[in-house]
């Protein structure tokens, strides 16, 4: 298929859009990584040593190593939860994938601080869980579970929900019903069509969903600070940590730069699995 050249009038309508990226995201972007270089706080010298401290101490490896972890958790979970409902979504009837629409998207009609608060109640030592579970007689004491990496996950999970399954939605939705239809005719179970048909073909629809929900889970402040608590550190309360407490601007600002890489480094994975997963589908 032929493609033509942006001619003058595209490129005057793509002006505003790109003046606005540059003066509100690569500027800042390009502050911060001039900041990063600081070998001080006061900026009397620069250099890599801000790079250095961070990539030659073991809590701050750390700290980044359980914050991947942590949005690889999330994502799992989401996907495993996640998955069945979309399914579900294409297949009944108008009624129903309405109150399934407007249970999922539920979570993005509402406040972040106040779902977060919702999972410290529900999770806390005389919360709901708790209770239920003491009440039918399975625990004696109650059991804890906010301040804890389950406790985490599931918050988490939760909250990011609606980025996984609505690009699931879209993939499952996209797949021809004639194909699962002649694969249980030809004598496939339901099981089998599922992993040999429905499941390839609803892969760039995982993937796309992963990312959204991945780059969302580790960079999610409010929920990691409320349900995490302090007796967990994740990058972005030790970014927040190192400017605001310590006022080590340098520092926070290599941190959020290493951050940054991670993390694109972590989408281009998932891209790269996405252009795979389409070549897969259509073979």
């Amino acid at each position: 298929m032929a493609t033509t050249a942006p001619t003058a009038y595209d490129v005057k309508l793509a002006f505003p859009l790109g003046a606005f990226l540059a003066v509100f995201f690569l500027a800042p972007l390009a502050v911060l990584l001039v900041l990063s270089f600081q070998a001080d706080p006061k900026g009397t010298a620069y250099g890599l040593n801000q790079y250095g401290q961070f990539l030659g101490d073991a809590f701050s490896l750390g700290v980044l190593g359980n914050t991947l972890l942590l949005g690889l958790k999330v994502t799992a979970l989401c996907l495993l939860m996640g998955y069945p409902v979309a399914y579900a979504y294409t297949r009944v009837g108008p009624r129903l994938k309405s109150l399934i629409i407007l249970i999922v998207l539920m979570p993005l009609l509402t406040s972040v601080v106040v779902r977060t608060f919702a999972w410290i109640v529900i999770l806390g030592r005389q919360g709901i869980v708790n209770s239920a579970l003491m009440s039918m007689g399975i625990i004696s004491t109650p059991l804890r579970l906010i301040y804890t990496d389950l406790g985490l996950v599931v918050a988490l999970a939760q909250v990011q929900m609606p980025l996984m399954v609505l690009p699931l939605i879209t993939a499952i939705g996209r797949i021809d019903p004639n194909l699962t239809d002649a694969s249980l005719s030809l004598g496939s179970g339901a099981w089998r069509t599922f992993l040999r048909v429905t499941l390839p073909l609803s892969l760039p629809g995982i993937i796309a969903g992963s990312m959204l929900t991945y780059a969302a889970a580790i960079t999610a402040f409010i929920t990691q600070s409320l349900v995490g608590g302090g007796q967990m550190l994740f990058m972005p309360m030790y970014i927040y940590q190192q400017a605001s407490t310590l006022q080590n601007w340098p520092f926070a600002a290599a941190i959020s730069i290493i951050f940054l890489v991670a993390v694109l480094a972590v989408v281009m994975v998932f891209n790269l699995l996405g252009r795979l997963s389409r070549g897969y589908a259509s073979a």
